[in-house]
């Protein structure tokens, strides 16, 4: 079963290409995959016949209890013999039926190779969550060929329709299978349907959402309207999807649950009234359709009625009657919509008000049409009549339900006769309808399916026989399919529905008008017009009432809930542990009370610096509560994360007036201060009851010996990171990735490296200037240097970055690792900018941002795989203790390389971060100073009057480069003419 699923995925993905090269002729090799299934089913029928199951399991993820688990049994069976069968018929017919420069030919192929394998993949899935996945692909498939001519609007409605309908029911179907798989211990739907959960009021739940999903799939009352406008795909379409394999999706669940559960609650009540409904709105709107497509697509609805009521009714006879008649139904109706095909597109038309005499000049399509016809009526000796014999047998004793599929089967011959009359008779003062030839390849598919039902039909007794191993699962039962089942009750409403059927029929004259007019007030297009256009107001208002554009409000609102919801819980549950320490030491208590002070100040602050710096004094304080409970590692990397968050603050703010708006009010700043409060004091109060509440043992404890044994390191933290959490080390270093690539093309106008210039490029000292300390430092304008910075970050920044490295190698045994030296490096290129300018940072870092980052992920995710070398897991570290010439014993742990690829991850962000908020920044600025109105910006965004050049401080020399180039650069690029 998996070989034919593969098999589908194959042929649906060469299909395009083979379409390029073949053409329409190309879905002749394409039908030999549902072809496969068909020979496969063949193969397996003896299996099938004596009452076994095929089975197949390929374990996915054993730890989850999840596998492909693959069961055939004698209804999923029969549903492989049709998906496959009919499958390959449909495929052959569009040879013919497609022009050879149909648009889009290779999409539409491929896209229905892999609708037959995803609708073989739901009915031969025995788990029900994989039976979810394939469910959920038929609604996507259908969509695409539903929507096969987008350039049209109504297949674009009518696709937008299915899908919605079809998913929303997905959706629900999902709940159910989940409330029912927990409740059974088990998805596998053997292992439930062996072991039934008892009823109750959660399994009745979780059934009625199972049903809502399955009804919603077989365009069941009330969703039922969106087969019909579903008609506007291409035929092939609509003979597949709608006749034989899609809709039948809903059918075919319904039926495999009922086994197991038809005699739950609210089973049979759902059932019946939504089966009964459907039947017979379904049959009487297909009386007053003219368009033959329509006519059938209603038929089709009123008979996926009938189907849900006979397969939900949960009795030995009536599974063996919904099996013949989903069997019967699917060779009919696909056969009439490919002679309806045939009509279409060799006749032009498909009124019936407007063809004329076409059993004429389309004899071998009307022999068809009436062969199928006449077993979509219940006429013998087709399986049709069969069926429906059976259908009356097994409602023998519900007088309800009997008069019910009575009067379903007598709409069901009146329009039958319809369908063949409209389509083939010849209208007395009405010109033939010209036609042109049909080819063997439109007729051979539609009379081998209207000639199955007869010859099946004639075999009803072994079809019977095939499908017993189904209805025994119901119980014993006396009742066998038959074509002859003798006189007797069933045959004489056989009798009545056929007579009923031609005396509506005969008096369409008469009726018509009657039938035309009496509908429901409001059909199923307008209710879902109205439920769409209501939704999309109501977004519209939503959206206008609470998406204001303000971030404090969406913000309020979620801080407001937070302290509403968990904090009411909390406040009434009183969760809390019976005894309390609120500090170790009163210092503790301290540092506290500063952060609690500061961070109320942060909300009252009105200047937006000083706000940045209380926000950093309510960091530095969380890094020193770390250092009080003796968490060195952790205070280290706040103290670090918390001065480059300072930094980058500081840098947006230059491009930010220096004050908040005048808004809030004053009022509403103590209501912020006041929810800020609560807000702090409910993640507390959670934090206090979730330690409080702990009763296992904390995994912490544990981690100390692995980290020695497992990671060969005395620093938990760091070893946690590079080798006992490694995989989320990973996931967090390509989120930085992203996040510094998000940054960058936010910031950047052009590409990353444009216009950097090289060392040559910058102005060289003049004879008699003071010294440079940096190399950068006189593309400064003088009010914006500090000598002073320049010669402390001259003597410390190679000192800082060495000391990075050294918390790079020595954190696996000490305070440390790779996340904290990339941090320490990083801020070393922060003050080497701070003091140099964009320039100086170019100096200090003469490589691009993304070359950083992308090797520093190379090289986690090398060492990583590397493991797999020595066929250890991925991730794996190992110890190396080597003894060197001159340097002596090393040991040496291999996840260091891990920690290495983390420090250039980390140092590449902060070089990205700097080189786009920073440098930039200061390029965007530099640009936007207009030549001519006598104004300039410095670096700090303050006008600064026009004038001659500033000079470098202490010299009575003009600056380098302010009255020519310096050599080596580009005489037009001022700049460099204006060194900022």
């Amino acid at each position: 079963m998996l070989m034919l699923l593969a098999l589908h995925l194959v042929a649906a993905a060469t299909a395009p290409a083979l379409v390029r090269r073949w053409g329409r002729w190309a879905c002749y090799p394409l039908a030999l995959a549902p072809a496969a299934a068909l020979g496969w089913a063949v193969a397996y029928a003896g299996t099938v016949r004596n009452g076994g199951a095929v089975v197949e399991t390929y374990p996915w993820v054993p730890g989850l209890g999840l596998g492909l688990d693959l069961r055939v049994d004698t209804l999923s069976w029969l549903l492989v013999v049709l998906i496959g069968g009919i499958g390959a018929l449909v495929l052959v017919y569009c040879v013919r039926y497609f022009d050879a420069d149909e648009p889009g030919l290779g999409q539409f192929a491929a896209i229905f190779v892999g609708f037959a394998g995803a609708m073989l993949g739901v009915v031969v899935a025995d788990n029900l969550l994989l039976l979810y996945v394939f469910w959920e692909l038929t609604s996507v498939f259908s969509y695409l060929l539903i929507g096969h001519n987008p350039e049209k609007l109504a297949s674009r409605r009518a696709a937008a329709r299915a899908l919605l309908v079809t998913t929303l029911g997905g959706l629900v179907l999902l709940v159910g299978f989940i409330m029912l798989g927990q409740h059974a211990g088990t998805y596998r739907w053997s292992e439930i349907a062996a072991r039934p959960p008892p009823s109750g009021t959660y399994l009745g739940v979780a059934l009625v959402l199972i049903l809502l999903g399955a009804l919603a799939k077989s365009a069941i009352f009330p969703l039922s309207f969106w087969l019909p406008a579903a008609m506007a795909a291409p035929t092939p379409v609509s003979a597949y999807l709608h006749a034989a394999a899609m809709v039948k999706a809903g059918v075919y669940l319904v039926a495999l649950l009922a086994p197991a559960y038809a005699a739950a609650g609210p089973w049979r009540p759902v059932v019946y009234v939504a089966g009964t409904v459907t039947m017979l709105a379904g049959g009487w709107a297909a009386l007053r359709q003219v368009d033959l497509k329509l006519l059938l697509a209603y038929g089709t609805v009123s008979q996926l009625g009938l189907l849900i009521l006979v397969v939900g009714a949960g009795t030995p006879e009536a599974a063996l009657a919904g099996t013949a008649l989903l069997l019967g139904h699917a060779l009919f109706k696909a056969a009439l919509f490919l002679v309806v095909g045939i009509i279409d597109r060799r006749a032009g038309t498909r009124d019936l008000t407007v063809l004329s005499g076409l059993w004429r000049r389309m004899p071998l399509v009307c022999a068809v049409a009436v062969l199928a016809a006449a077993s979509m009526a219940g006429v013998p000796p087709l399986l049709g009549f069969a069926a429906k014999e059976a259908v009356f047998e097994a409602f023998t004793g519900d007088p309800p339900l009997l008069v019910a599929v009575l009067l379903g089967a007598t709409m069901t011959a009146g329009y039958s006769a319809r369908f063949v009359w409209g389509a083939f008779a010849a209208r007395p003062g009405v010109e033939p309808t010209a036609t042109r030839r049909v080819e063997p390849a439109l007729l051979v598919p539609a009379a081998l399916l209207a000639g199955a039902g007869l010859v099946l039909g004639v075999l009803a007794g072994a079809v019977g026989g095939l499908l017993a191993p189904y209805t025994r699962l119901f119980g014993p039962t006396g009742h066998h399919l038959a074509l002859w089942p003798g006189p007797g009750l069933a045959l004489g409403l056989s009798g009545l529905a056929l007579a009923g059927g031609g005396l509506i029929f005969a008096l369409r004259n008469r009726t018509g008008a009657v039938v035309a007019r009496l509908r429901a007030p409001v059909d199923g297009d307008t209710a879902y017009g109205y439920a769409t256009h209501g939704l999309d107001r109501l977004a519209v208002e939503m959206t206008g009432a609470t998406q204001r554009g303000s971030l404090p409000q969406y913000l309020g609102i979620i801080l407001l809930a937070l302290v509403v919801v968990p904090g009411g819980a909390l406040l009434f549950g009183r969760p809390w542990p019976q005894r309390w320490m609120l500090w170790d030491s009163p210092l503790q208590a301290v540092v506290a009370t500063v952060l609690a002070v500061a961070a109320v100040l942060t909300v009252r602050a009105r200047r937006r610096l000083t706000a940045v710096i209380l926000l950093g004094v309510t960091g530095y304080g969380t890094a020193m509560l770390f250092v009080l409970h003796g968490a060195p590692d952790l205070a280290l990397t706040q103290f670090l994360v918390e001065t480059v968050t300072i930094v980058i603050f500081v840098l947006v703010l230059r491009r930010l007036p220096p004050r908040f708006s005048v808004r809030p009010l004053p009022g509403s700043r103590w209501v912020r201060v006041a929810l800020g409060v609560a807000v702090g004091v409910v993640v507390s109060a959670m934090a206090l009851a979730a330690v409080g509440g702990r009763r296992a043992v904390p995994i912490s404890e544990e981690f100390p010996e692995p980290a020695r044994s497992f990671g060969y390191g005395r620093n938990v933290v760091n070893v946690i990171l590079v080798d006992i959490r490694a995989w989320d080390t990973m996931g967090e270093l390509a989120v930085l990735v992203v996040a510094a690539t998000g940054v960058a093309s936010l910031i950047f106008q052009h590409r990353r490296g444009v216009g950097r210039p090289r060392r040559r490029d910058l102005p060289a000292r003049s004879p008699g200037s003071e010294k440079a300390w940096l190399r950068a430092g006189p593309t400064l304008r003088t009010r914006s240097r500090s000598i002073v910075l320049e010669v402390v970050v001259r003597l410390i920044f190679h000192t800082v970055v060495v000391f990075s490295i050294f918390l790079l190698f020595s954190g696996h045994n000490a305070p440390g690792g790779g996340f904290t030296g990339g941090l320490v490096a990083g801020l070393a290129l922060a003050v080497r900018y701070l003091a140099g300018g964009r320039h100086e940072l170019d100096q200090a870092a003469p490589v691009d941002a993304g070359v950083v980052l992308g090797t520093g992920l190379l090289v986690a995710v090398g060492t990583g795989m590397a493991a797999l070398l020595t066929g250890s897991p991925v991730l794996r570290s190992t110890v190396l203790d080597l003894h060197l010439p001159l340097i002596g014993d090393v040991h040496l742990v291999t996840s260091i390389f891990f920690d290495i690829g983390v420090y250039l991850v980390v140092v590449g962000l902060a070089l990205d971060i700097l080189r786009s908020l920073g440098a930039e920044v200061d390029r965007q600025i530099e640009a936007e100073d207009e030549p001519g109105t006598g104004l300039r910006t410095d670096r700090d965004g303050e006008p600064e009057p026009a004038g001659e050049p500033d000079r470098p401080a202490g010299s009575d020399q003009p600056p380098a480069g302010a009255d020519q180039p310096p050599a080596g650069a580009d005489p037009g690029s001022a700049a460099l003419r204006r060194p900022r």
